[in-house]
């Protein structure tokens, strides 16, 4: 895209971890950054001390004049006053999804696409890329630790790694060459209304790759075959990248790892079967990249995973505090069950903020189902993000289809007291919302 030195790029919901990347992408073109966002954050906080100009109240007056590109995320709400001044104004304006998708018509694009694994995989590709010394731009969607950032940016770019979003169909913005599909399990149905329409849209993701390309899933996944070549990775059963002899030797998954090219022994310092199987798929995404496997199964035990994915904040031989970003029934069970694998017979309390209205109503018994594998279920209220409240849906009615008798309803001051005084083995916080504002206190009172 033509954006450079002296150009305005404004961001409207600038805080978001993907339009920070794009915001970081555009500022080392030279670009002169401004933004809006609801309220600040650690993340906005960054973006500043970067020199980027952000403010928090939503006052057309506050925009630059001369803008050369307005991008903005389908999260911030159409009756934000910002936004209906920038529509009306004529100027330039991209969906944070159609601007990457004209970056990636410039540059053999990985794009990763899925319900769960989608961060995890971008990030473990991007690190294996960088140890097997091939040059790279990769925007992710967490704070990847192997870089300390959400961009990995290389002006002389052999490959771009891209997350595939398919909030809004944004993914079908990209043009990649090597698409990969971790998993198609039902989300955002505010917007797909199907599993089947949503189904429908990865398969027109899969589509678009170019010619030549390479189409990468899990087995079993509801795609057919395109005119790629196509991969498949699995645990323990017959793929084109599979996983062995799993176990766990000192908080550590240790594998056979099977490839195209033969066997490789390996492991991963990011526990879980489902970070087995995220490695298996950058695995093979970096192996249509022309990366052979054996550089891969050397990298994988370095990469060190990304912020508030199965972060271990506190680790004693008596106990254990994990923050997850998980917001999925899935994606709770995954993480629930990885720590189970951790330490086990230990007592384990969660505690869960439900994101959206409209997936706590969606999943209310997937929620309930994957809940009920804690000890103590601690429950915080419903995390809004762009929504307006759902008449009948609350963590009220949540917490009381959970089959448990030791769980409760508390706010995150109430939560912090209560396990300062309820002593328990392993201790997770999970949630996509705000909750990560708990992780700072409970490590204090943890480590001290």
């Amino acid at each position: 895209m033509n954006i450079g030195k002296g150009d305005i790029v404004y961001f409207l919901g600038i805080g978001g971890i993907g339009m920070s990347a794009l915001a970081r992408y555009f500022k080392a073109a030279g670009a002169e950054i401004y933004g809006y966002d609801k309220t600040p954050t650690a993340l906005t906080e960054s973006l500043e001390q970067e020199g980027m100009h952000i403010h928090y109240d939503d006052r057309p007056d506050l925009i630059p004049a001369k803008i050369a590109l307005i991008v903005y995320t389908p999260a911030v709400p159409k009756t934000l006053k910002e936004f209906g001044f920038l529509s009306a104004s004529g100027r330039p304006m991209m969906k944070r999804a159609e601007v990457l998708g004209a970056i990636s018509r410039t540059i053999p694009t990985i794009a990763v696409a899925g319900t769960h694994g989608k961060t995890t995989v971008s990030s473990m590709i991007a690190h294996i890329l960088k140890e097997a010394g091939v040059s790279f731009t990769a925007f992710i969607g967490g704070i990847a630790n192997n870089f300390g950032s959400n961009l990995v940016l290389n002006p002389s770019s052999e490959w771009l790694v891209v997350e595939a979003d398919e909030y809004d169909r944004s993914f079908l913005q990209l043009h990649p060459q090597i698409s990969v599909v971790t998993s198609m399990d039902p989300d955002h149905l505010d917007i797909y209304g199907s599993r089947e329409a949503m189904e429908d849209t990865y398969r027109s993701f899969a589509a678009k790759i170019k010619q030549e390309g390479t189409l990468i899933h899990r087995l079993g996944l509801p795609l057919e075959k395109t005119k790629t070549d196509t991969l498949t990775f699995a645990l323990e059963k017959v793929a084109d990248f599979s996983a062995h002899d799993i176990r766990v030797e000192n908080d550590c998954f240790e594998f056979s790892m099977q490839t195209p090219d033969g066997i490789y022994t390996t492991h991963i310092v990011v526990p879980g079967h489902h970070n087995v199987l995220n490695a298996l798929a950058a695995t093979a995404a970096c192996y249509a990249a022309g990366v052979e496997p054996l550089a891969t199964a050397e990298a994988l035990p370095r990469y060190k995973g990304v912020w508030r994915r199965f972060d271990i904040i506190v680790r004693r031989p008596d106990f254990i505090y994990i923050d997850d970003y998980a917001h999925h029934p899935e994606e709770l069970r995954a993480a629930i069950t990885t720590a189970r694998k951790l330490r086990p017979g230990k007592h384990l309390t969660g505690i869960f903020q439900p994101h959206l209205y409209s997936r706590t109503r969606d999943f209310m018994d997937g929620f309930a189902q994957s809940l009920a594998l804690v000890d103590r279920l601690i429950l915080l209220d419903i995390y809004p993000a762009r929504e307006l409240p759902i008449d009948g849906i609350s963590s009220s009615k949540l917490l009381d289809k959970v089959a448990l008798k030791d769980k409760m309803l508390l706010s995150m001051d109430e939560a912090i007291d209560f396990v300062r005084t309820h002593p328990t083995d392993v201790l997770m916080t999970l949630g996509a919302g705000d909750i990560d504002r708990m992780v700072a206190p409970l490590k204090i009172m943890f480590e001290g």
